[in-house]
């Protein structure tokens, strides 16, 4: 069981910063423009969040009976999905940008 909640947050990890690592939507997509807006980021990041919870909860079911959570486990994955996505937008926002200037 250890085992797999280690996978779930490295899953985690690494779902929350792709949506900053790439200029196409879902790595698939080319978009017009060439360039992808933050409004297409942040849906990346929610469908990230989805099918990350998805794959957890396959992986719950499968260990044994599916615990009933309320609205509060969700606020606060949604919240660490969100400090996992930090140093992708810190890399894409942020850290790059300053680079650029010196």
């Amino acid at each position: 069981m250890t085992i797999s909640i280690y996978f779930v947050l490295i899953l985690a990890g690494v779902t929350a910063n792709l949506s900053f690592f790439s200029e196409r939507l879902f790595y698939l997509l080319p978009l017009k423009r060439g360039r992808k807006a933050g409004g297409w980021r942040m849906l990346e990041l929610v469908t990230w969040y989805f099918i990350c919870g998805g794959v957890a909860y396959l992986m719950e079911k499968r260990l044994g009976p599916v615990h009933h959570q309320k609205w509060e486990f969700y606020t606060v994955t949604a919240c660490l999905f969100l400090v996992f996505a930090a140093p992708g937008f810190i890399y894409r926002y942020l850290w790059r940008r300053t680079a650029a200037e010196a």
